[in-house]
């Protein structure tokens, strides 16, 4: 028996030794095992070998006892240096390189990712009949806009995109998203506000190449904090924020010029969004704005341009913003197949004053109004995203043309009589504005994009002695690269 219970204590010693830090912590119960198997030589040996050795088993029963202790806590050690090692453990990141950019995305948990992207729109703008309002025959950038995006974990999303297409760099948006929930999210920072439909269209997906004369009168970034989000599984999207607030067609200022808040909102349904009938591509809302302006300058008045941006409408230098500026946007589009409508309706009522007179102050209403209309000739189905992928992108050599879009619009901006002759010259300033317009796009793949525009605007007033301003005829080309 007692040789028993030392066979038992050794094996178990073996078993424990193996771990690499186990041996100089045993040295002590090595030396009592081998007195205790020294004792139990003599015992066997002697005439009395049958009668008990109390203190032999007394002693081998407080080695095991000590054994089975340290080798639980080395069996402990050992998982947590396990678990340490493969949470230390390099994950490779999974990178992707395709049609929609650069993404990097952590492999295990956590749903961290970075995107990068890009815009760039060249465009070519000739006047057909140059005259004294008609710009200049150029090649520009219209837009150069690399974009950095992605989430950190699955509650925070941001996006910084500077403009680099500018004389001077700046930055277009730059915001931080709270993801609480599909119906409730946080925006925080420099956003487009959620007042047109044609602004909230990304600039790589509008029909032509600048956009209508609703947008004149929409605010374009907005600094401050929005709340939006999903309901009724995506068939209503809504967006209320809190802004510093920006002149009609202008970006915000970086610090605000005042001490005004402006309050945007945004609701917009598409009740059979999910359901595969001839209504499911029909989408409609409304979206307004209200707040205080006290200022003058580029901070708090609008300045109004053609299809061919050229300004037509500006209000006098002695003008200046004093009190409410109400913005009320009635908006619809409806995708069926290849056909594409899009119809936006905008009306921007703004207290002004001139020179500081109380009795000058008046309020004035401009409006605007558009409605296009697109045709993919090629067959593919049209969005409010444009031709998303062409059924057979152009490629060297094949027999693919890419998609073909055909594009049309009327549209008609309108300043407020009362604006004249107190707010604004008629001499230099235009009432009115009526625009007509077609274009195609060629969509060669997802990311490569040609289209060619004609445009024809009319103005009533905006030249001396009462007459109207010259008509403005234009042709422009664009090559746009996306990604």
């Amino acid at each position: 028996m007692n040789r028993w219970w030392t066979t038992l204590g050794l094996l178990s010693l073996s078993q424990v030794s193996l771990a690499a830090d186990s041996a100089p912590d045993l040295n002590a119960v090595l030396e009592r095992l081998a007195r205790l198997e020294a004792k139990l030589g003599q015992s066997d040996a002697s005439p009395s070998a049958s009668a008990p050795n109390t203190d032999a088993s007394a002693d081998s029963a407080q080695i095991i006892s000590e054994l089975s202790t340290r080798l639980a806590i080395l069996e402990r050690k050992l998982e947590i240096q396990q678990e340490d090692a493969a949470a230390k453990a390099p994950i490779t990141p999974v990178v992707a390189v395709n049609e929609k950019g650069l993404s990097i995305k952590s492999a295990g948990a956590g749903e961290y990712e970075i995107k990068l992207k890009g815009l760039a729109q060249f465009d070519y703008r000739a006047f057909i009949d140059d005259g004294i309002n008609a710009g200049s025959d150029t090649s520009l950038f219209r837009r150069l806009r690399p974009s950095l995006e992605g989430s950190i974990g699955s509650l925070i999303g941001f996006r910084i995109t500077p403009e680099l297409a500018e004389d001077q760099t700046s930055l277009i948006d730059a915001y931080v998203d709270v993801r609480f929930n599909p119906a409730y999210s946080l925006r925080v920072g420099k956003l487009k506000g959620p007042i047109g439909l044609e602004r909230l269209q990304s600039a790589n997906a509008i029909a032509m190449i600048e956009r209508a004369f609703p947008t004149e009168l929409a605010p374009s970034r907005e600094l401050g904090a929005q709340l939006f989000g999903e309901l009724h599984k995506g068939e209503i999207t809504y967006a209320i924020g809190a802004f510093n607030g920006a002149p009609d067609g202008r970006n915000a200022t970086a610090v605000d010029a005042d001490d005004n808040l402006e309050w945007e909102g945004r609701i917009f349904f598409e009740p059979w969004k999910a359901n595969a009938n001839a209504l499911s591509g029909l989408g409609f809302g409304i979206a307004a704005s209200v707040g205080d302006k006290d200022g003058s300058g580029n901070a708090f008045l609008p300045r109004y341009r053609s299809p061919g941006q050229q300004q037509f409408f500006n209000y006098r230098s002695t003008v200046a913003a004093r009190g409410s500026h109400l913005r009320l946007s009635p908006q619809a589009y409806f995708y069926r197949n290849q056909l594409g409508l899009q119809a936006e309706y905008i009306t921007s009522e703004q207290e002004l004053i001139v020179n500081n007179q109380i009795a000058s102050q008046t309020s004035l209403k401009n409006e605007a109004w558009e409605v296009t209309g697109s045709w993919v000739l090629t067959g593919e189905p049209a969005s409010y995203k444009g031709v998303e992928r062409p059924f057979r992108p152009f490629v060297l050599g094949q027999d693919g043309w890419g998609a073909f879009e055909l594009v049309g619009r009327v549209g008609e901006l309108d300043v407020d009589d009362d604006a004249f002759p107190i707010f604004a010259d008629a001499n230099a300033a235009a009432t009115k504005a009526r625009a007509y317009g077609l274009g195609l796009n060629w969509y060669l793949n997802s990311n490569l994009k040609l289209v060619l525009n004609h445009t024809h605007t009319d103005f009533d007033g905006g030249a001396a002695a009462g007459a109207d301003r010259r008509v403005e005829d234009t042709v422009f080309t664009r090559l746009q690269f996306a990604f």
